[in-house]
């Protein structure tokens, strides 16, 4: 960890705890690295659109500041979020973005269901998945296990894993969509 990321998870924690001051602090040093990433990640667009990507960023870090875990690095979580704004700011201009899996490494683990209702839903998308990607999705997505270490288990490379999670997920996601209309 650099000694940014140190500072600003001291930064974030404070403000967690309700320091106004700290968290200005923290958006205002965070703010010139997720432009740096949004541009990076959006050459094609002009400059007020990333600005737009950049401002989207700031505030989803800001509905979403709970969800940093205090005992992990900071700056994979803020990547993970300017990643996933900048890909959503591609899908509403219709853009294709193409993304390596490995990408997604550190943001693949779910967030802890808040509530009752939430780990039924995913017990029963996993349920509605082949049992070798049901497997998959609980050892990867939720326990975190590494990825290598289930393709070890499970007879596949560790790439081949990865897709099967990735798929399984999108399968997912097509069912708890519903039947299309």
């Amino acid at each position: 960890m650099s000694p940014a990321d140190d500072e600003w998870s001291v930064l974030m924690r404070a403000a967690l705890g309700g320091d106004a001051r700290a968290y200005a602090r923290f958006l205002a040093d965070v703010t010139p690295v997720l432009r740096a990433v949004v541009r990076a990640r959006s050459r094609d667009l002009a400059w007020d659109q990333q600005e737009d990507i950049v401002q989207e960023v700031l505030l989803a870090l800001h509905r979403k500041r709970h969800t940093w875990q205090p005992d992990l690095p900071i700056r994979p979580w803020l990547y993970a979020v300017a990643r996933h704004k900048t890909v959503d700011a591609f899908r509403a201009r219709g853009s294709a973005v193409h993304l390596q899996i490995d990408d997604f490494e550190n943001v693949l683990a779910a967030d802890e269901p808040a509530d009752g209702l939430a780990a039924r839903d995913v017990a029963f998308l996993i349920g509605r998945l082949d049992r070798r990607s049901a497997e998959i999705v609980r050892s990867v997505g939720i326990d975190e296990e590494p990825a290598l270490a289930v393709g070890e288990r499970l007879g596949l490379t560790e790439g081949a894993v990865r897709v099967v999670l990735h798929r399984a997920i999108k399968r997912m996601a097509a069912i708890a969509k519903g039947p299309r209309a």
